[in-house]
């Protein structure tokens, strides 16, 4: 059994706490939040300990590794506080705000041969590792093209969006990943960027659409759009394209009823609306991978390197929606 800690309580934290306690091959041990009453219902609901402070949690020996689901600042000084502590680090994405941040953890940490994953829990859902898995496989031979939809059902308070970092590094920077998951590392980028739902976003310096054109090293050519408004509910999709075929992994509903009527043919229920429904196998999955993974003492993937990767993509499209010009990422 992996004894585990889970650091942060909020409406993410709860989530990981709960798939902790779930799994049959780790133990949740504690959990920890600055917020003393959110740590303490969450340890009231799951019986477990809230921690005191963070030291409890790093001297405690029974604690192998913790899951970090705190505020994105946070994220830095925690992965350094564990490592140095001995403990194997999942790390809600991403990394941090700033690459050069980012960049600093990794030089101050690396010699410790950190055991790192962050927390791009898109690759686990099954639909979607299914997918690149079948790519890998060359069902529809090289890639050619492939197209990333993701779009929120509406969008955050302005209280959110304050601290979240921006559109390219708080919400596109999954799609970043799963860029980079299906086709490799990124040579180049084009971004446009627009207000075009909610005025007091662009009040606050940060867009609400965009729509991105990479080219991956490899040759494929990709394209990513972002919303932060579906009125038909989560809105989740990708296709690939090649020579062979296509493969698509579309949206989730509640159920796969049609109706057929005098007034509808095949209608069916909307779209799932929030991404703690839409992945919550994913997220159960991704821990999985986790255990496995220091069971085994296998590398762990997605890594450190591939958060730095996405936040760098992210750095990148913003200069591009800034210049109007596409964007070199170089060796």
């Amino acid at each position: 059994m992996i004894g585990m800690a889970v650091l942060g309580c909020g409406r993410i934290g709860r989530l990981h706490a709960r798939n902790v306690a779930r799994h049959p091959r780790a133990r949740l041990l504690a959990v920890f939040d600055v917020l003393s009453e959110a740590a303490q219902a969450t340890a009231h609901e799951l019986g477990v300990k809230s921690a005191r402070d963070l030291d409890e949690i790093w001297s405690d020996r029974d604690i192998r590794a913790v899951l970090v689901a705190t505020t994105t600042p946070t994220h830095v000084p925690l992965i350094s506080a564990a490592v140095k502590a001995g403990k194997a680090v999942l790390c809600e994405k991403p990394v941090d705000l700033d690459l050069e941040r980012a960049r600093a953890c990794w030089n101050e940490i690396a010699a410790a041969r950190p055991v790192v994953m962050i927390g791009f829990n898109r690759r686990f859902d099954p639909s979607y590792r299914a997918l690149h898995e079948r790519l890998q496989r060359g069902e529809v031979g090289k890639l050619e093209l492939a197209i990333i939809t993701s779009r929120d059902p509406e969008p955050p308070p302005p209280s959110y969006i304050k601290g979240s970092g921006g559109l390219m590094r708080d919400m596109t920077i999954h799609d970043f990943d799963m860029a980079r998951y299906l086709a490799g590392d990124i040579a180049e980028l084009h971004a446009f960027g627009a207000n075009l739902v909610d005025p007091q976003i662009g009040s606050l310096g940060d867009i609400d659409t965009c729509a991105i054109s990479l080219r991956a090293r490899a040759g494929a050519l990709l394209q990513i759009n972002n919303s932060r408004r579906s009125v038909f509910g989560y809105d989740q999709r990708i296709e690939v394209f090649g020579s062979g075929g296509m493969l698509q992994a579309g949206n989730r509903r509640a159920t796969s009823v049609e109706a057929w009527s005098g007034e509808s043919t095949g209608a069916r229920d909307v779209l799932l609306h929030s991404f703690l429904e839409r992945y919550a196998q994913a997220y159960a999955a991704e821990l999985d991978a986790f255990v496995a993974a220091l069971e085994e003492g296998q590398p762990m993937s997605p890594g450190f390197g591939d958060g730095v990767e996405a936040l760098r993509l992210a750095v990148a499209a913003e200069e591009s929606v800034r210049t109007g010009r596409a964007v070199s990422l170089g060796s």
